[in-house]
């Protein structure tokens, strides 16, 4: 009987050990950036890796740096009550520089911004009530210009403004709070042209959508701007008469998708067309 229970106590701490060493692993798929390591005895919860994203870098004066490009989120979870913040953020800023990364803001102990050529890193600490790291973030964005992938295509446009009276233009491009149409939207803009020379009698509002970030007033004025930048790329490259189109600027009030999110707000800032 002795024996059976000290077999029993074996497997449940052996068991046990199995959970720990589990907990212990980093989550499948995830892995250190080759830029600087972890933090000793942390695990990575959870990732994200894209060719082409973006974020926003805190800097100095409530101002960030908006930078896009391929993009490698990760998520550490610490040692339990073991890390104080000033101990990572030190650790962190350290290997930085002798990364060669220039520090670009520091809100000590949680938040640092730095930038290593084209590469730009965010640490955010998540601090407990202890004043320990229960989880602390890194962000790596390095800088590139986006592959046109996604263009318009006349033939779809020209059927969903017969089916519904309206359609969604891809392939239309503005830097970040700015209204100057990008030159990789040529080809979308190429398209509605053809669509307009196929319909001589066709007359189009141009309408422009932002997502819910930044003012009501700032997102109405930046809509109305882009409408206009496109009617105005629209007559003075592709001869379109301008008689046949108008520019109206919807600004966050006509949402394809919940602004909760990175895709969805993506996906709200668009240029439609609508047949007037």
């Amino acid at each position: 009987m002795r024996s059976i229970k000290y077999s029993l106590l074996c497997c449940a701490l052996l068991s046990l050990a199995g959970v720990a060493q589990l907990r212990a692993q980093d989550r499948i798929g995830c892995k250190d950036s080759p830029l600087i390591t972890r933090f000793p005895g942390s695990t990575i919860g959870n990732c994200k890796n894209a060719e082409f994203d973006q974020d926003d870098f805190p800097l100095a004066g409530h101002k960030d740096k908006h930078v896009e490009g391929e993009f490698h989120f990760l998520s550490y979870t610490p040692k339990q009550d073991v890390v104080s913040a000033i101990q990572l953020f030190r650790n962190i800023e350290t290997a930085l520089k002798a990364a060669g990364f220039i520090l670009d803001y520091e809100a000590s102990p949680s938040i640092i911004t730095a930038h290593h050529g084209t590469t730009w890193f965010y640490l955010k600490e998540h601090i407990g009530n202890n004043g320990m790291v229960y989880i602390y973030d890194e962000t790596f964005v390095t800088e590139k210009q986006m592959t046109q992938e996604v263009t318009a295509n006349a033939a779809t446009l020209s059927s969903e403004l017969t089916a519904s009276g309206h359609t969604i233009v891809p392939g239309i491009y503005f830097d970040t709070g700015k209204a100057d149409v990008k030159p990789e939207s040529d080809a979308s803009l190429k398209e509605v042209a053809k669509v307009l020379q196929q319909n001589p009698a066709l007359r189009l509002y141009v309408v422009g959508h932002t997502d819910n970030v930044g003012t009501l007033t700032s997102n109405v004025s930046l809509s109305n701007q882009r409408a206009a930048s496109v009617l105005k790329v629209l007559t003075t490259q592709y001869n379109v008469a301008a008689s046949r189109l108008q520019a109206y600027g919807d600004g966050p009030y006509a949402p394809v998708a919940s602004n909760d999110s990175d895709d969805g707000r993506a996906r709200n800032r668009r240029v439609e067309l609508v047949k007037q």
